[in-house]
């Protein structure tokens, strides 16, 4: 009989997506909870996806599907949810910002009504900070039970890095991209090591001009959508990867390797959701501020800012209330 990390439910929101089925498989190749349930509130596609899993014949795997949030959420210990528009050719993450918030603050009104016990939530579909703090908001979880999926662009930053000089991704440490996950992130590359080599030492040589590292960091910023360039559609293995990765680590799993989105309320940056130098396990998500050079920090200051401004036109938009009035709606906040 196939060992598990956990015998916990875990719900994949949007199952019947390409994110949300390539989630359910990676969890089950990963052997984290036998448990897993599937909801989406495309039938058809929805048993498709259970149909493929069942002949996948993972050991002792208990697949369940539905169409109904309450059956799928009651009892949840850990969702992962990717139930929001994807995004299209000549779209940016921000365009979705409306419709995806309004999915998001239903997405946390139904787990605050069927499962207030959840031990942690994932929120992946776009723009990922703003749809997990609406979650977060309403939901009435603890800030460290909400995390959003900010890691792909700190691998793309060592993908890229991997390809220019020639060697294996895991030659190359201290990728961190931090702030908004979205084109105005923060790309940090002072504590980033190729080898025994340090970026900073390369970085204005004849290998490595300022010029080409400049260019590197906007491509870096844009690499969602040279994916939707090269394959006609969103990004969606690395996003499913990674967020279930994120789940591993706060089942007692391996420690997630990556930032992720986190709220935010301190006296620099507060009420606010965005990639910072994090540790997830079985406690949560906790976070410290990024540490970089002053160009570093001036760029984390105006992701910080680009966010503040989508999170007021929330307010504008009457989907979120004022932030005065966040701690009557979620106690935690």
């Amino acid at each position: 009989m196939a060992t598990y990390l956990t015998n916990d439910k875990l719900v994949i929101v949007g199952a019947a997506g390409m994110i949300g089925s390539n989630m359910v498989q990676t969890a089950l190749t990963m052997r984290m909870t036998p448990n897993i349930c599937l909801y989406d509130v495309y039938a058809p596609g929805l048993e498709g996806v259970a149909e493929e899993m069942f002949h996948c014949g993972f050991e002792g795997a208990n697949i369940t599907w539905t169409t109904d949030v309450k059956e799928a959420f009651t009892d949840a210990k850990y969702i992962i949810s990717s139930g929001g528009a994807p995004r299209k050719a000549g779209m940016t993450r921000e365009d979705l910002l409306k419709g995806n918030c309004e999915i998001a603050r239903g997405l946390g009104e139904d787990i605050k009504a069927y499962c207030p016990d959840v031990k942690h939530v994932v929120i992946i579909f776009n723009p990922a900070d703003l749809t997990g703090l609406v979650t977060l908001l309403f939901s009435g979880l603890k800030p460290s039970q909400v995390t959003t999926l900010a890691a792909l662009d700190s691998t793309r930053l060592q993908s890229a890095l991997a390809k220019k000089f020639g060697v294996l991704q895991s030659s190359i440490a201290g990728c961190r991209t931090f702030g908004g996950h979205g084109e105005q992130m923060a790309v940090f590359g002072s504590k980033v090591k190729i080898g025994n080599r340090t970026l900073s030492d390369i970085v204005g040589t004849p290998e490595f001009s300022n010029e080409e590292w400049e260019e590197m960091k906007k491509a870096v910023t844009k690499g969602g959508a040279k994916i939707i360039e090269l394959r006609g559609r969103s990004s969606f293995q690395s996003p499913s990867y990674c967020a279930v990765e994120m789940i591993r680590s706060v089942m007692g799993g391996e420690p997630f390797r990556w930032p992720a989105g986190t709220y935010c309320n301190d006296a620099k940056y507060n009420h606010i959701m965005m990639a910072m130098d994090t540790t997830m396990d079985e406690r949560g998500c906790t976070y410290v501020c990024p540490e970089g050079t002053p160009e570093e920090m001036a760029s984390l200051d105006a992701s910080y800012e680009h966010l503040c401004k989508m999170r007021d036109e929330l307010v504008t938009l009457d989907i979120v209330p004022p932030i005065s009035e966040w701690s009557k709606v979620n106690p935690n906040l």
